[in-house]
């Protein structure tokens, strides 16, 4: 029987688990495994739902609290989906200061999302980070995973690259990848 709880398309019986059911029964014994078995979760499923926190939790025999406490601890896991291009403005004290709140404006007019949120196409997620450790370039956005010192002003620009490479990739792909 397929169970989908959370709404985002995750199933009880969704192929993907075996693959992470494998993966946990070879790391299981080895000591502070978690967080592995958590980044592969996350590389398979994209984020990490409550049914896959508790079938770690289950299959590992962890407390679905200890489980729960990690991911949502650490800054680098998702409890939600994201984008395929995750943008992420930060607003640490430097980057505050010099505009970054401008900046965080300008992607959610340009997105038409609010931090927190993915495009209806899942094409971008925009969130807010408080410190990426650029202080000096600030403001600064991570931008798929690339930090960069950005103007209010780049924010057009940007999206714009990010839309051209998403439909590169998408005609790179072999006709029966697109249909």
């Amino acid at each position: 029987m397929s169970t989908c709880c959370c709404g985002m398309g995750v199933t009880t019986d969704d192929p993907r688990f075996a693959e992470l059911d494998a993966f946990m029964a070879s790391v299981r014994e080895q000591p502070g495994s978690l967080i592995s078995v958590l980044h592969k979760a996350q590389q398979l499923f994209g984020f990490l739902p409550e049914e896959v926190e508790s079938r770690i939790a289950h299959t590992m025999s962890i407390p679905l609290t200890d489980v729960y406490g990690v991911v949502t601890f650490y800054n680098l896991f998702n409890t939600q989906p994201v984008g395929k291009y995750a943008i992420s403005v930060c607003m640490g004290t430097a980057c505050y200061v010099r505009g970054a709140g401008r900046i965080l404006d300008r992607f959610a007019e340009e997105l038409g999302v609010q931090a927190g949120q993915v495009t209806d196409d899942r094409l971008f997620s925009l969130e807010v980070c408080r410190c990426v450790g650029a202080c000096s370039l600030a403001p600064v956005v991570v931008v798929d995973g690339e930090v960069r010192q950005l103007k209010e002003a780049d924010v057009p620009a940007v999206v714009a690259e990010l839309r051209q490479r998403s439909e590169l990739e998408a005609l790179s792909q072999p006709v029966s990848a697109r249909s």
